[in-house]
């Protein structure tokens, strides 16, 4: 999401408007350094913690999607390419800095064809005929059972039956969205569920 609200870690103790001033720090040094766009950190960048003592205090922030981490350090940075908790997998791909060098525009576009698919997936067959089923295994739902799979191990699942069964609602909602990766129709099938629970969940104004 791009918007205003201050990015933090549910764990972090630390004074949101602190957390902000290091948010305006952190976009500054990733444009001087990395040509970063200021617009895309502050919207996938989130505060995790604080590690070590002054002189050498650093500030970890992590991309929400991908789990890329940035040390901040004073007014320098520098990105995480291995973590100490994930030795074995390298982050900052060549494709995720290009992701992050995007211009205002190209974040526009990408921003218009996210709710061009969000909007077709509401209102697709495939999304409608599997609705509540997809909803039921959300633990705020109304009809949630316990011990049913997560909404993810549900929508996996039936991905994998309708791919199976050759299902034409599938194959219509894939060929819209371009891949026939399950993962990646997992996720866009499960989008609109989202955002109903998140709207079940706001109190009412």
């Amino acid at each position: 999401m791009l918007g205003n609200d201050i990015p933090t870690h549910k764990d972090d103790p630390m004074n949101p408007a602190k957390i902000s001033a290091l948010l305006d720090t952190l976009k500054a040094a990733c444009s001087r350094q990395f040509r970063f766009n200021p617009r895309r950190v502050a919207a996938n960048m989130r505060y995790v913690k604080t590690e070590g003592t002054a002189p050498n205090l650093v500030h970890i922030f992590r991309d929400s999607h991908t789990h890329s981490q940035i040390e901040l350090k004073l007014t320098m940075v520098t990105l995480r390419e291995r973590q100490a908790d994930d030795t074995h997998h390298a982050h900052w791909s060549e494709a995720e800095k290009t992701r992050y060098r995007h211009t205002d525009a190209e974040i526009d576009a990408e921003i218009a064809a996210k709710q061009a698919a969000l909007d077709y997936t509401r209102s697709c067959a495939l999304y409608q005929d599997h609705r509540e089923f997809l909803l039921s295994h959300n633990k705020s739902w109304p009809t949630y059972q316990p011990g049913n799979p997560t909404a993810r191990e549900a929508a996996r699942a039936l991905i994998g039956t309708l791919s199976a069964a050759h299902d034409p609602r599938l194959a219509d909602f894939a060929a819209q969205m371009q891949t026939d990766d399950a993962e990646e129709l997992t996720h866009l099938l499960l989008a609109p569920c989202h955002i109903e629970v998140e709207e079940r969940a706001r109190p009412a104004s």
